[in-house]
């Protein structure tokens, strides 16, 4: 390894490129990589800087850019969330070959010579969705899968596990699945669009919980006739689990994404030691049962903008 990834004197720089600076919850693993640095700062005597390169919107053209970019600037190591895994594993190997190891998390790209990944278990999380729906559906009616990015190649595993799992239910239809671009907007755009040209769907597995980030949903669909059950628990969500649409929510913990990935970056490229090549994420199965409780947990991790009520529910 070159001086580059070993570290500069006493101050260590990760560039964090996740897919979108928009999504909230890359946000929160911004913020869990900025006090995952801050804590190593004050326990290390190393200055741990997070190089905050994520694009605006996704396009795995512009997060290879922004990786050489990086190592162009002299910074220790990348942590890397894929957009599209083809567009960005050439960049990642330039990047190791010139001394920057390079982390994954969330979106993997398994065939390139990164270290490490660390994130939930994509087609567990496609399966768990479309089984926590299909008991609330009773077994029974037509339903769509909402997927995001065609591209992302943990979107793809998820996708896989969902269609694997209705498989054992005989009397659930998928319709199809719905790509989108990866906002608030164009997702509960989507879901109306395809509702109306599809109004016999009872039900949504969402593998990203895209749509739930705006208020919309809440009065464009009738909880007493469709169902959703989608993976992430962030608070703008909450209200769906309450009103009774999204009676269960798949969370992954996002702020462990950052968090978890910059210690482990830090032990391997500062400290040299050895780390695991998969780190797995555990999955947190929300409802009404632990919606306090979770709430808090957000609360916790920076979150604002977290309904009282919410919070005030009994621990």
């Amino acid at each position: 390894m070159s001086s580059a990834g070993a570290g500069s004197g006493k101050t260590f720089t990760i560039a964090m490129i996740a897919k979108s600076s928009t999504n909230p919850v890359f946000l929160s693993g911004r913020q869990g990589a900025e006090d995952a640095a801050k804590e190593l700062t004050k326990s290390s005597g190393v200055t741990v800087k997070i190089d905050w390169l994520t694009p605006p919107t996704e396009d795995g053209t512009v997060q290879a850019q922004r990786i050489s970019q990086a190592v162009n600037a002299g910074d220790n190591a990348v942590l890397l969330s894929a957009s599209d895994a083809g567009k960005v594993v050439g960049a990642i190997d330039d990047a190791v070959a010139r001394g920057v190891p390079v982390m994954t998390f969330d979106s993997d790209v398994p065939n390139s010579k990164r270290f490490s990944f660390y994130g939930g278990d994509d087609a567990l999380m496609g399966r768990e969705t479309m089984e926590e729906l299909a008991t609330q559906m009773k077994g029974q009616g037509h339903v769509a899968i909402l997927a995001g990015n065609q591209n992302a190649p943990n979107l793809q595993k998820r996708v896989e596990g969902a269609k694997e799992a209705a498989k054992k239910y005989p009397g659930i239809k998928i319709v199809n699945t719905f790509y989108h671009p990866e906002t608030p907007q164009d997702a509960a755009a989507e879901v109306i669009r395809v509702q109306n040209a599809y109004p016999d769907i009872t039900g949504w597995a969402m593998i990203g919980g895209w749509p739930l980030f705006t208020k919309s949903l809440l009065t464009d669909l009738d909880p007493k006739r469709v169902k959703i059950v989608a993976v992430d628990a962030l608070p703008d969500e909450l209200a769906y689990v309450d009103a009774g649409l999204a009676p269960v929510l798949i969370a992954q913990q996002p702020y462990l994404w950052g968090s978890m990935s910059v210690k482990t970056i830090f032990d391997h490229v500062y400290l040299k030691k050895d780390v695991p090549a998969r780190i797995e994420m555990p999955l947190i199965r929300v409802s009404k049962d632990n919606l306090g409780t979770w709430a808090r947990q957000l609360q916790t991790w920076g979150f604002t903008g977290i309904d009282p009520k919410y919070l005030a529910m009994a621990k």
